[in-house]
């Protein structure tokens, strides 16, 4: 029952980081969201792990490679995801997400010298054949443009390789205090990029703003990312299950907080999404 109730809390909680960012951005610019979520998730996760529980310091090698990490995992996979929110619906943003571990399977086939897998690839290709059926009418209905889509998609590939990258270092540091600072580190490479193209006219700190923030950063930024890596210390097979219901979360709350529509389209392109998914993981899942 305890990692049933965490894994349903991490789908809840990593969905709704789209509808989030969605509300947050009627009060400001995609990147001011994006550096004030980075940087104060950052100190505080960095606070309870130096402070806290006495981590150590990165050392040496250990800071190039988060440095690498946080550029691939946050400057660019979360700064690309906040600039397509502007662009795209919270639901595709939520439906694409769930793509992510199809592109990992196929990146990781060619980053270990192994043969890439013909159910790899279905999945990878049915992910994003069900990405473009429930966007399609989303486009019609100006819920979506071809921008976002690129946006989005670079994110997506950014994520990708560098949780390819992570897999493959050899870590020594404990788990938490590598997402403190490879998200602290990532907001640093950002900042520049939000000075120069921020509209800071267009910035009001609101109510809305801060609750938007708040969300990202302590639900999903710490809440959810722990539940996560608990999740794969159990098992990693069945951690990635969970990624099944998050993009029937992220339309739940596209529709009932944001009144997105959801339409046949929606209802097919998530269903191929799902079975790319359990296509890519379903010899993991026999063994």
């Amino acid at each position: 029952m305890k990692n049933l109730l965490a894994g349903l809390f991490f789908a809840m909680l990593w969905a709704s980081a789209s509808a989030a960012t969605k509300i947050g951005l009627l009060s400001a610019q995609p990147l001011v969201i994006g550096n004030c979520r980075f940087f104060l998730a950052g100190f505080l996760m960095l606070a309870y792990t130096h402070i806290i529980q006495k981590s150590p310091l990165p050392k040496g090698k250990e800071w190039q490679q988060i440095a690498i990490y946080g550029f691939l995992n946050v400057t660019i996979y979360l700064g690309c995801f906040v600039l397509a929110m502007k662009h795209v619906s919270a639901g595709i943003g939520s439906l694409s997400t769930a793509t992510n571990p199809l592109i990992i399977s196929v990146l990781s086939a060619f980053w270990l010298s192994r043969p890439v897998k013909k159910t790899e690839i279905l999945g990878l290709i049915l992910g994003i054949t069900g990405v473009g059926v429930a966007t399609y009418p989303l486009l019609q209905k100006s819920f979506a443009d071809v921008e976002g889509l690129l946006i989005l998609s670079a994110s997506m590939i950014s994520y990708s390789v560098g949780t390819v990258y992570y897999s493959s270092q050899k870590w020594q540091l404990p788990l938490l205090t590598i997402n403190a600072w490879q998200v602290l580190i990532g907001g640093v490479f950002m900042l520049p990029i939000t000075f120069v193209f921020t509209d800071w006219t267009h910035n009001v700190y609101d109510l809305r703003f801060w609750l938007s923030v708040f969300w990202l950063v302590i639900p999903v930024s710490i809440g959810a990312v722990q539940l996560w890596l608990y999740l794969l210390k159990i098992d990693a097979v069945k951690a990635s299950l969970w990624l099944f219901l998050c993009p029937i979360f992220g339309f739940i709350y596209a529709s009932v907080i944001l009144d997105e529509p959801i339409t046949l389209y929606t209802y097919i392109g998530t269903f191929l999404v799902i079975v790319g998914l359990y296509l890519a993981q379903r010899e993991k899942l026999k063994s």
